[in-house]
Formats: structure tokens, sequence, C-alpha cells
């Protein structure tokens, strides 16, 4: 995000290997030779029960061959049998979790346009391209956003200190709010939270519906924990089951207010921190900067820079695809 004190720690994940299925093609079994005559002598069933014997055995040995090379073709085919399958994340090897939806995107169909930004278009449907913002952009030309080809944005509200824990409204919001819908975007919201409790998550849900006033949103509301690197502060220390509760009760109090809530996170917070299988009723916004996503797990959103260029703002901004 662009919060100055909010940086990520972005690792590789390597994708795991997918072996190819090999095509099998069976033979015809031999045909019966007619009978030249009409008496058929003991010798003749005999050479006709051989015929038989020896055409089900090749039947035989083909479906021995081929259930062979159909367990060939199970992938981690020299791992112990009961031993789970696992993928790297660096250099951890991590053991997948238990019902999870894996990511579904194919990444031949990631494609960087004339302005060197990222697309993905499959099966005639297209992902839009889109941009999250704060304060960090001061003025923004929504105008000039809008005709650079940008389609949604996602507005930081407000966020929560990370020393004393107090609730604060992004100076831009209410200006970034008002312009961005004036210019067409679809808009959506996010919330850095430093939440250590689901009771102060809730709190910073009902803060961020406070403002919003039943203000129309077509994009979600998002939760952003992040920890704070090189400094002290209240969040440091918290334990994954209690960040994947606080994730869980801003959420459930933005869906019963109405709005389409969602979970921000990095690749770290998404494997090591979040239980993502409690989450899976909410979006799921990835931030991973590799040129495709590697995250073995779905998500919705994507986050792939921070360094996008876009008319209308100065400096740096963050860029995002939704599928």
């Amino acid at each position: 995000m662009n919060d100055e004190r909010s940086g990520m720690d972005l690792k590789e994940l390597e994708p795991a290997d997918r072996p190819l299925r090999e095509a099998l093609s069976n033979k015809e079994p031999q045909q019966r030779p007619p009978s030249h005559t009409r008496k058929r002598s003991r010798g003749t069933r005999l050479d006709a029960l051989s015929l038989v014997i020896s055409i089900l055995a090749l039947i035989t040995a083909g479906t021995a061959l081929f259930l062979v090379l159909q367990g060939d073709e199970e992938p981690f085919e020299d791992l112990p049998e009961g031993k789970p399958i696992t993928f790297q994340f660096g250099d951890m090897t991590l053991t997948p979790l238990e019902g999870m939806p894996l990511n579904p995107y194919d990444k031949d169909a990631f494609r960087l346009d004339e302005k060197g930004r990222m697309t993905y278009e499959l099966n005639g449907r297209r992902a839009r391209v889109g941009i999250d913002v704060s304060t960090h952009q001061k003025d923004i030309d929504w105008e000039a956003v809008a005709a650079d080809g940008i389609e949604f944005a996602m507005l930081r509200l407000g966020h929560r200190g990370y020393s004393e824990g107090g609730l604060f409204m992004d100076q831009t919001f209410e200006q970034n709010l008002q312009e961005a819908l004036g210019a067409g975007l679809d808009v959506g919201v996010y919330f850095f939270s430093q939440a250590v409790s689901p009771e102060e998550a809730e709190e910073e849900a009902d803060y961020v519906l406070e403002v919003l006033n039943g203000q129309t949103l077509t994009f979600p509301i998002a939760f952003d924990w992040e920890s704070i690197p090189g400094d002290e502060a209240r969040t440091d220390g918290l334990d994954g089951e209690t960040m994947t509760r606080c994730a869980a009760a801003f959420c459930k109090r933005i869906q019963d207010a109405g709005y389409h809530p969602a979970v921000y996170f990095n690749q770290t917070q998404g494997y090591l921190h979040y239980d993502l299988r409690e989450l899976t009723d909410y979006e799921l916004w990835l931030a991973e900067y590799d040129p495709t996503p590697n995250f073995y797990y779905h998500f919705d959103l994507w986050q792939y820079s921070n360094t996008g260029r876009v008319d209308g703002i100065q400096g740096n901004v963050d860029l995002d695809l939704a599928f």
C-alpha cells in the first residue's frame, strides 16, 4: 500500500511441477479368420479356443500396460505413499491447506500492454485495470486517470495509529471519493489496520461505515493489516490466529452492513500468518510484485506493482487487476 511505513516483504514462490498427460493408443484386437468348411473338426474347435485365449491375453496385457502408464502419470510419483504434496516458498517447503481453492489463472494469459501495464484476458473475459491510492499521492486529476485507461480505484479511507492506536481519516479520502466517482470510475476503499484484537477490528469497521454513511460502492471494502518495519509498533508479534480473527471480524461487520468485504495481504501473510480457509467468504486481494502471480491459492484482486505511472498522478502509484 502507499503508507510510507507499510513495507512488504515479498518472496518469490516457485510454481509446483505439473506433469503432462500422455496419450495411449490401443490397437484393435486381431480379427478371427473365416471358416472354409461347413464341418468343424475337433482340431478346428481347438484352434478357435486357442485364438480366443490369445485375444484375451492381449486384452489383459494391454489393460495392465494402460494401468501402469496411468500410474506413472500421477504427480509426485517418487514420493512415498502417504507423504503429502508440498510446494516451495522461498527456502521453505510448505504443505497446501486442505480445502483451500488454488490459483486458477493461466500464466500465458498475462500480457504487458503498450504502456507497460499488466493485462489478463482468457476465453473472452478480461481483468479490469485499477489503482489504489492514499494521501501519499497528494492531489490527483481523476479525469486524466480515467482517460488513461484506469477503470477502478481502491481509496484509503483511513488508518489506525501504530503507536497510540487512534483512528484517523485519510486527508485526501473525501476529495478522492467524489472526484473518482465523478470521473466514472468504480470505487472501493481500504482501511490500514493496526488492530490487536477482533474487538478493535470491529471498531475499525464501524469507523469505516460511519465515514461512508451509506455511500454506494461498486468495489470492496478491504481490511489491510500490515506490520511496521523499522519501528516499534503496538502490533509487533501479533500471532496469525489473532490476525485471522481480526480480519474475519472486520469483514463480517462490513458484510452485515451490505457491503462486499475483502482482505489485503502479501505472500508472507498468506502462507505464514493468515488461515485463508477462514476468509474464503470474502474477496482476497494479493500483493505480489512478480511478472505473473505465483501465489499458490485463489485470489480475486492482484496488486502487481507499486511503481506504476498513470496520467494525472505525480510519482509512483500501485497498479492492480480485478479478475
